[in-house]
């Protein structure tokens, strides 16, 4: 069974940085696409970044140009920089692994939580006014 172990978050104020980390157990993590879902309070979770085995990446319009997601295969770790945080940013967040898939997916598998098949703990993130 993958399991997913999460770092980083906290509180900031609108307009700082934080940097969540995501290492895997996987064996095969590169054979994988990893994703990074967001859930605020009182919402569903929804899809922030997204990159594949192949390394296309792919983002949610609402953090396109602020987020980057990058992942390390010899480290088996993904990562997500947020930068000009905003106080929508805040929420639940979770990264997530997909089964093993084909070298190149379409951005809706990676934006489906249905293509994932583990998840982190989930790690807080609040960004204040």
């Amino acid at each position: 069974q993958v399991q997913l172990l999460q770092s980083g978050g906290g509180v900031v104020q609108a307009g700082d940085s934080l940097r969540l980390g995501c290492a895997s157990s996987q064996r095969t993590f590169s054979d994988v696409g990893m994703g990074w879902f967001r859930q605020a309070p009182g919402k569903e979770r929804e899809f922030v970044a997204g990159i594949s085995r192949s390394g296309e990446i792919y983002y949610a319009d609402s953090v396109q140009d602020r987020f980057t997601i990058s992942r390390d295969n010899a480290q088996k770790t993904v990562s997500l920089q947020m930068n000009s945080l905003k106080p929508d940013d805040t929420g639940v967040y979770y990264c997530g692994a997909t089964r093993r898939t084909a070298y190149y997916v379409p951005r809706r598998y990676l934006m489906d939580q249905k293509s994932y098949e583990a998840w982190g703990q989930g790690t807080q993130v609040t960004v204040s006014s």
